[in-house]
């Protein structure tokens, strides 16, 4: 009888499980309506691909003067538009005993700037509904559920955790680092015996190398395969990254870069680590030219559009990958011109994000091992993507904040804009309409129910037609400057100054304003 009931039990068991998981598929694979008149965002005049071209020899100057002063021995570079390779170069040597040039296609091994892979992998079981992010990390790996937590109301450590670093285990390098070609068995063991936390879960970020091992773990278990093979699989081989590599003695020995370190006035070499469990946080091995093609993967994102999705995963993963979690503010950083200039960052999926007071977002992350130091950026809202591999220990091969005063101050490349709706567009001739007129027709078209009980209609006419005097004329009105779908601001340009005009609408089916502010600039 007690084995019919586990029988049962077992039963009712799997189908909750197939009933969940088929919850999640269809969660993950709604299909919804979409607007046909929006318009994402866009270039003007687009010359990026010109101005990056016309300044290469620039760049390369700083990147190679950048390796020398850093005794780097050897360095591939590029930057990334769009879809296209713009400038891709290499300088110095790979192997110092048999002086092999380095070249945009040698093999360095990118350290970190894996996570990134990993964390795309993690997302892909996700949207097949192999998995959900909010799950305990326990359930793939129930070694975690004896883990000993800092305080009684911490919550289980869940597979977002692990991606956003915020598990609570304690910053591993260089600790991590020396751990990449430990089997699976050791991280298993480690977890048994139990990992020691900093933190407790959910409460702050804390850079960890093994929480992204512990993600390799979990992609294998749930995928059927090793975690390499299915990145392999589902990653880089879509991506036509054909070589991209795990293991170096599976690389050609003419291509494979030697890491080095600088002591003693001389370059030693770094042992070489092989590819194991935690390679996951750190084992990819790449070259330039295959590596452009995953930046300019991330890039095919932006804008948000209605483009049918190529690649691994869905445009709207990879943003969320771009999303940072757990932000804080760098208040005494400074730009490119060294002037004072605070930005917010913050950990996405296997990416960092920042937004600094020029309100340039940058996507980014760095690699380092034992022999390789490797960065790459890439610009969003300017569909830019730069990178830099090195053979040194620990040394960023990037000089970032030269190469963007260049591009950004120099060279003056512009992001991309938004196009004006239709709606706003229909408002803004409306509202020129209505504050000349006020004709109760219009008004009763375009002002949302609130728009008269915040402020009277006695008093909103009374002081926009005050204003209206004191600027005399209107010479010129001026585009309208959106914010989004639905707010904007323009500018009217009259005979003693200009007339500053900012509004937003409602959510309604069809959108209605419900705020105006108009303020008048008088000629000096």
């Amino acid at each position: 009888m007690f084995k019919y009931f586990i029988c049962f039990t077992l039963c009712i068991f799997l189908l909750s499980c197939n009933d969940q998981t088929s919850k999640i598929k269809e969660n993950n694979n709604i299909v919804h309506s979409f607007s046909e008149s929006y318009r994402p965002y866009q270039f003007k005049n687009d010359t990026r691909i010109q101005q990056i071209e016309n300044v290469a020899p620039a760049i390369q100057e700083l990147i190679e003067k950048h390796a020398t002063e850093k005794n780097i021995p050897g360095i591939a570079y590029g930057i990334v538009v769009d879809d296209s390779l713009v400038l891709a170069n290499a300088k110095g040597i790979i192997h110092l005993e048999k002086q092999l040039p380095s070249s945009i296609k040698s093999s360095f091994r990118i350290a970190s700037m894996t996570k990134s892979f990993t964390a795309m992998a993690i997302l892909k079981l996700r949207d097949e509904g192999k998995l959900r992010l909010d799950d305990p990390v326990a359930t793939y790996i129930p070694e975690m559920a004896n883990l000993k937590y800092l305080t009684s109301d911490s919550p289980a450590i869940d597979i977002e955790n692990l991606l956003t670093m915020t598990a609570g285990f304690p910053e591993d390098n260089p600790w991590g680092d020396r751990q990449l070609e430990e089997t699976d068995l050791m991280l298993i063991d480690l977890v048994k015996e139990g990992i020691s936390l900093s933190n407790i879960p959910s409460f702050r970020y804390e850079y960890s190398n093994t929480g992204y091992a512990l993600l390799g773990n979990i992609i294998s278990r749930v995928s059927g395969m090793p975690y390499q093979e299915y990145i392999r699989q589902h990653i880089l081989l879509p991506l036509g990254m054909k070589n991209t590599y795990w293991e170096y003695t599976n690389i050609p020995e003419d291509q494979f870069v030697l890491g080095y370190r600088w002591e003693e006035a001389h370059w030693k070499k770094e042992p070489i680590l092989h590819d194991g469990s935690y390679g996951a946080m750190g084992g990819l091995i790449t070259s330039i030219e295959d590596f452009a093609k995953y930046v300019s993967y991330h890039l095919s994102a932006w804008p948000p559009r209605s483009d049918e999705d190529s690649g691994p995963v869905k445009h709207s993963t990879l943003r969320e990958m771009h999303n940072p979690q757990f932000s804080f503010l760098v208040a005494r950083a400074t730009d490119y011109n060294g002037d004072p200039c605070a930005f917010t960052i913050g950990y996405g999926y296997g990416l960092g994000i920042s937004k600094d007071c020029h309100r340039i977002t940058k996507v980014k992350h760095s690699g380092a091992l034992p022999g390789y130091a490797s960065n790459y950026i890439f610009y969003p809202d300017y569909g830019i993507g730069i990178m830099a591999f090195g053979n040194l220990t620990y040394s960023s091969p990037l000089p970032t904040k030269k190469i963007e005063k260049l591009l950004f101050e120099t060279v003056k490349i512009q992001p991309r804009t938004l196009p004006v709706s239709d709606i706003l567009l229909q408002r803004q001739q409306q509202i020129i309409e209505l504050i000349q007129h006020w004709d109760p027709k219009v008004e009763a078209a375009i002002l949302a129910e609130n728009f008269y009980e915040d402020i009277s209609r006695n008093n909103r006419m009374a002081k926009i037609q005050d204003i209206l005097k004191k600027a005399g004329d209107i010479i010129e009105i001026h585009e309208i400057q959106p914010r989004n779908q639905l707010r904007g601001s323009f500018t009217l340009e009259a005979v003693q100054g200009k007339i500053r005009i900012f509004f937003t609408l409602s959510p309604e089916k069809d959108p209605k304003v419900q705020r105006l502010d108009i303020k008048f600039e008088p000629k000096e």
